[in-house]
């Protein structure tokens, strides 16, 4: 229940509450459990990237995974102040960071429209600093975009979407969208997690409500 959550995992840490991490970045895995490729690069140079924080990010990785056009995935912490955090301090919500999902992506196999459909109807944008009962910072929802083109596209379909679900009764949107910060790769026990753990934990529930085109927003 959210009296029983420390009041420090539902806002962000204020300057010298943060953690101070580390120096180097924490171990992770190599390459993509399922599809072998780098998980750290180099990416094709046609690629783009996008970071989606949506809640616990094992389920999330596996909506992105399994998309034509989606080069690699990798979850990982971004957001936030502690550098090259571990799982166990973005738990505390000293860190500031949000689980996320980096998506490369090859934008003429998928549109970043369509990721960003998956992204909105597949958890609640509504919720604050939680997704259903997974409570704290470090499941809020985020968009932190690599290209001008991105910001605008993620900004309409925030826009169009808020309208949606309005209409369906339900609060307004409150899914941050700002440039990508640095991404910090997970441990690699938490990447593919769902590939090698396919009876694992997946709290995703969307709203149910179906994300219109941008241009469907009202002016």
């Amino acid at each position: 229940m959210l009296f029983q959550v420390s009041e420090k995992k539902l806002r962000l840490p204020e300057p010298g509450e943060a953690l101070p991490g580390r120096e180097e970045p924490i171990p992770t895995a190599s390459h993509h459990f399922v599809s072998g490729r780098a998980l750290k690069g180099p990416y094709p140079d046609e690629m783009e990237r996008v970071l989606f924080g949506m809640g616990c990010f094992w389920g999330a990785e596996r909506l992105f995974w399994q998309l034509e056009g989606v080069w690699v995935t990798a979850v990982g912490y971004a957001g936030g102040v502690t550098p090259n955090p571990t799982y166990r301090e973005t738990t505390t919500g000293l860190t500031g960071h949000a689980e996320v999902v980096l998506v490369v992506y090859d934008p003429r196999v998928v549109s970043f429209e369509a990721l960003l459909k998956v992204f909105w109807e597949s958890h609640d944008p509504t919720q604050g600093m939680r997704q259903g009962n997974d409570v704290g910072t470090t499941y809020r929802s985020a968009i932190y975009t690599t290209t001008d083109a991105q910001r605008d596209e993620a900004f309409a379909s925030r826009k169009a979407y808020g309208q949606a679900l309005e209409a369906a009764g339900r609060g307004p949107v409150t899914t941050e969208i700002a440039p990508a910060p640095t991404f910090y790769f997970a441990e690699e026990e938490h990447q593919q997690y769902l590939a090698k753990n396919p009876a694992g934990y997946c709290g995703l529930q969307g709203t149910g409500v179906t994300c219109p085109a941008p241009g469907a927003a009202a002016v």
